[in-house]
């Protein structure tokens, strides 16, 4: 059985946020995302498997290591949602503009 993960709960930890900045230069192998942070190996890998079972990142196998990189396709599906969340919060701080500009007429 495959466990779908949520792509905003796998990031809204700190440290997989920054597996992610650190793999925008490239991929890297466990043991050297590992080397970025002060947590265990382990602690490690249990953030890469969420962040790749989310498909935030991809695994490619080369020779004997296994290399992660990000999925930019969901990178971009993140994107979007999140664009439209900024147009929703633009619009009503438009209407807000609005309210308080008829307010401040009412004034005078």
């Amino acid at each position: 059985m495959e466990v779908r993960r949520d792509v905003f709960q796998a990031i809204a930890d700190p440290t997989r946020r920054a597996i992610i900045l650190l793999l925008t230069v490239g991929a890297l192998t466990p043991n050297a995302i590992a080397e970025h942070f002060d947590s265990s190996r382990q602690a490690v890998s249990k953030h890469l498997q969420i962040l790749t079972e989310c498909e935030i990142l991809k695994q490619e196998q080369q020779g004997r290591e296994i290399h992660y990189h990000l999925n930019a396709a969901k990178m971009q599906d993140i994107e979007k949602w999140l664009e439209q969340f900024k147009q929703l919060l633009a619009k009503r701080f438009d209407q807000l503009d609005v309210v308080l500009e008829q307010l401040k007429t009412k004034r005078k």
